[in-house]
């Protein structure tokens, strides 16, 4: 059940790299800046801390109190079932890489089309996009 736990915390916490955070301390000092590294312990790496002018941080984990997320997550579940629509049982969400596999061979990130090309890779493409426009909205 541990292994379980661990994984799934390790699952969550993925989410939260790239993203604008608030990591308040037990000393009561909060910054906020952009998750680009977290472990087990919880020793965070942030950047462009907000408002200290700091371009990168590391702040040890046994200090960390608390890590906010300050932006909503991309939605790879959402993504990856419009997806899946066009390519039934080819598609595979890999949230510990942050990306959605599909056919074995196409990757898409929150950026887009990472690997693969040919027509499959142009159909994929076209639901990224239309779903990036969408969540804009």
């Amino acid at each position: 059940m541990s292994a379980v736990l661990t994984r799934k915390f390790g699952e969550e916490t993925v989410q939260f790299l790239g993203k604008k955070v608030s990591v308040e301390t037990s000393d009561q000092k909060t910054y906020n800046g952009t998750l680009t590294g977290i472990d087990e312990k919880l020793d965070v790496v942030l950047e462009n801390v907000e408002s200290l002018g700091i371009i990168k941080m590391i702040i040890n984990g046994s200090f960390v109190k608390e890590i906010k997320l300050m932006e909503k997550p991309f939605d790879f579940k959402a993504l990856s079932d419009r997806i899946a629509r066009v390519f039934p049982g080819l598609v595979k969400i890999r949230e510990d890489v942050g990306a959605i596999i599909v056919m074995d061979k196409i990757k898409v990130t929150q950026a887009g089309i990472e690997e693969g090309s040919g027509l499959a890779a142009d159909r994929v493409k076209a639901i990224y996009e239309e779903f990036i426009r969408e969540i804009k909205k």
